[in-house]
């Protein structure tokens, strides 16, 4: 079979020949050949990005990962691109923490910008220094060599030396060179071009292997068995009550750590059923028709300024005319369609585990950690599993089989079940935001100030769940970092104060959801502006294009061509069309990610029906600028999907929990956007092939809120400010005037 324990020694004997192996016809994944060099991971050094092997097969090594969005492609062209080798050649590698450098945890965009960057340095590295090396053995100076597809000779067609010829079975051992020359865009024949992405055709056809399609010989199965209540103790456990379900193999109780382990699958589902156990009751959660007293009430333990122009306490003070309004965004689940799950195996003292986590040398440290191991004896490889665009449940399958791995001292496979999934990954947490705008006798804005109240933290991992309830070793709980992004505005006035009020605490165990942060900051700051526009009588537009500052060209373009593509009709808002029962309105959303990434500009078109307070976002037009687009067709992938998935958060997506734990446990309590709800979207990418790229993933999720309320306040006259915008609070805001915030 194969030798889990496969260490990144012996990877490169024999010219760094990848062999592959195959667990099922469906499973073929790609392990070190045994032998006796070292495969580096090191940042600084081609071997940890690269191999070729004698026949010219290049493998890349990445520590960035595909969650489903295209990214193995992108990479694949990047470093097919430097090295002047067609990409049907480019094998790549993800996440393994063995053979993998550690280029930190897959989010923010981050993928192309950072990872493709440091890929495409090895690889021009790689192409540099076997150019000289060709010029040596062919005897001609390095200006007249060129490369054809991984063959270098003096013009194309020509005898030449094929990179496999050159590396001639040893490592390249070369240290990157950061001043690396990379190619010119007007050399670009891969970065740039569409091309179609590699995993699709086995997904369609049911060939792809998924985290939860893998096994391992010998695995056993098992479920865990969560506290009712989030804060419960686990009192008792009745054995006998799952004595008679066939395979059934062990009842695991370490601490508040309860999990059923058994031969089969089906087996641990029984017993989890039938497992008879008492808990002590909890009820520490606030209520949650009281979320936002709760909110405000939390201890803040520092203020983080994130802009700050003019004196605006002043300007307030001394305005003719202020406007105040207060935006909320609800606590948020991942919701993966597919349940998170994991494998792993002790060996010889090592642990091996598969996982779909997006950072798995973050993971590979936190068990370290559990188990009080060196982590290089810890190996966490990837598998692609069911998208989370955050951190959702997939770090604490793996937790909950190691543990049970150590135990049982075989290996094994935990699999969630949907309320697993929905009742206990950690949470995109509730966000709350006080807006404040000062006017002039002429209706002109003087003062802009924003407050954000969101959880106190640092950038870092999220406690395992596993190594908490046994009382295992673990790290303190770190909330997650990032949440005041885009709390500044992309906007130039006399005077502006954002701040970040950071919370002691929050209901549940917080982590990062798609845009986190920038989506709930942007939704504020983009309706709020809107708010402003009408005050003062002037187009959405208008307001834009006349704030933003004015030096920033290429935000003004993102705007301006977004008005031609969606015929945008300048005049004041609201404007409703349609009949009694159904109106229809457009509205304006626009972010410069970070301040200092991608622009993007939206529009959306959406009906509200009056009676049933039901919306529906019929079209989006987009206008993106991200900097070179290495995979055009995956771009608009990406942005489409951001819509999609940000749609639905926006109008369907809120956990429900009382004050013991979550109770929106399935899809009927936490409903997502339907097929048929799915809109129209039309893109219009502004490529830049000699600027740097800027990223792609989180980027257009971050207006999508902004753009449907606006329109709602197009369509309606009233302005919601509460996320999700359902049917009830579409209803309760009709009942209204416009001013009235819900």
């Amino acid at each position: 079979m194969f030798d889990i324990s496969s260490s990144r020694r012996g990877f490169l004997k024999g010219g760094a020949v990848v062999v592959g192996f195959s667990l099922l016809p469906q499973a073929a994944q790609l392990l070190a050949q045994t032998g006796t060099q070292e495969k580096s991971v090191n940042l600084d050094q081609v071997d940890g990005f690269l191999a070729i092997d004698k026949t010219g097969q290049v493998t890349v090594f990445s520590g960035k990962v595909d969650l489903g969005t295209g990214v193995e492609t992108a990479l694949a062209q990047m470093a097919a691109e430097e090295l002047d080798v067609a990409i049907e050649r480019i094998t790549i590698i993800q996440g393994d923490t063995a053979l993998t450098p550690d280029q930190g945890t897959t989010y923010g965009s981050m993928s192309i910008t950072n990872g493709g960057l440091q890929i495409r340095q090895a690889a021009a590295t790689a192409r540099q220094a076997l150019i000289a090396k060709a010029a040596v053995r062919l005897k001609v100076g390095i200006d007249h060599l060129q490369v054809t597809n991984g063959v270098i000779s003096t013009a194309p067609g020509a005898p030449g030396l094929s990179y496999g010829e050159l590396v001639g079975g040893d490592q390249l051992n070369l240290p990157i060179a950061t001043n690396v020359v990379l190619k010119d865009a007007m050399q670009y024949r891969s970065i740039g071009k569409s091309a179609a992405r590699r995993d699709i055709p086995p997904k369609v056809t049911g060939d792809f292997t998924y985290m939860q399609d893998f096994k391992v010989p010998e695995m056993l199965h098992a479920r865990v068995i969560r506290p009712p209540a989030m804060g419960a103790t686990l009192i008792s456990v009745d054995e006998a009550s799952v004595k008679d379900i066939p395979g059934l193999l062990k009842v695991v109780r370490e601490g508040n750590f309860l999990a059923v382990v058994g031969k089969t699958e089906w087996s641990a589902i029984q017993a989890t059923k039938t497992l008879s156990a008492s808990w002590t009751n909890w009820t520490g959660l606030p209520e949650q028709e009281k979320l936002w007293e709760h909110v405000r009430a939390t201890p803040v333990t520092n203020t983080e300024v994130s802009s700050k122009l003019g004196d605006t306490g002043a300007a307030l003070r001394s305005a003719h005319r202020t406007l105040k309004s207060t935006y909320d965004f609800a606590i948020h689940t991942h919701g993966s369609i597919g349940p998170s799950c994991a494998i792993a195996q002790f060996k010889d003292g090592d642990l091996t585990c598969w996982t779909a986590s997006q950072g798995t040398h973050a993971l590979r440290r936190q068990l370290a950690v559990m188990f009080k191991l060196d982590p290089k004896n810890v190996r966490a490889i990837y598998l692609e599993g069911a998208g989370c665009y955050g951190r959702n449940g997939h770090e604490d399958a793996a937790a909950d089989a190691a543990l049970l791995a150590k135990i049982m001292n075989k290996p094994v496979r935990v699999q969630w079940m949907r309320a697993d999934e929905h009742g206990w990954d950690p949470k995109g947490p509730p966000t709350l935001i006080d807006m404040q705008a000062g006017f002039d006798a002429d209706n002109h804005l003087t003062a802009w100030q924003s407050d954000f109240f969101v959880p106190d933290g640092k950038p870092g991992t999220v406690a395992l769940i596993a190594a908490d309830l046994s009382d295992m070793p673990h790290e303190d709980f770190i909330s997650p970092g990032g949440v005041m992004g885009n709390s500044g505005i992309p906007y130039r006035f006399a005077n502006i104060l954002t701040q970040g009020h950071r919370l002691a605490n929050t209901p549940f165990r917080p982590a990062w959801i798609r845009s986190p942060g920038r989506m709930q900051n942007t939704f504020a700051n983009e309706s709020f502006l809107d708010e402003i526009a009408a005050v003062e009588g002037i187009d959405p537009m208008t307001i834009r294009l006349k704030s933003i500052d004015p030096t920033d060209l290429r935000g003004a373009e993102v705007l301006q061509r977004l008005a031609t593509i969606s015929k945008w009709q300048a005049g004041a808002y609201p404007r409703p069309a349609g009949t009694d029962e159904t109106v229809r309105g457009r509205g304006l959303a626009y972010v410069k990610y970070d301040l200092s990434k991608t622009y993007v500009a939206m529009v959306a078109d959406v009906e509200v029906n009056r009676k049933t307070g039901k919306i529906l976002a019929r079209k989006f037009y987009v206008t993106h600028d991200c900097g070179l687009v290495i995979n055009p067709d995956g771009t608009r992938n990406q942005i489409e999907g951001c819509i999609v998935q940000t749609l639905s958060r926006t109008l369907r997506e809120e956990l429900k929990f009382d004050q013991s734990t979550v109770t929106s446990r399935d899809w009927a309590s936490y409903p997502i956007l339907t097929f048929p709800e799915v809109p129209e979207i039309e893109i219009e990418l502004i490529e830049r092939p000699t600027e740097p790229p800027l990223g792609v993933g989180e980027i257009a999720a971050a207006v999508v809120c902004a753009a449907v309320g606006n329109a709602v306040f197009d369509a309606t006259g009233v302005r919601l400010r509460s996320i999700p915008f359902t049917e009830a609070k579409v209803l309760a805001a009709l009942g209204h005037t416009a001013s009235t915030s819900v």
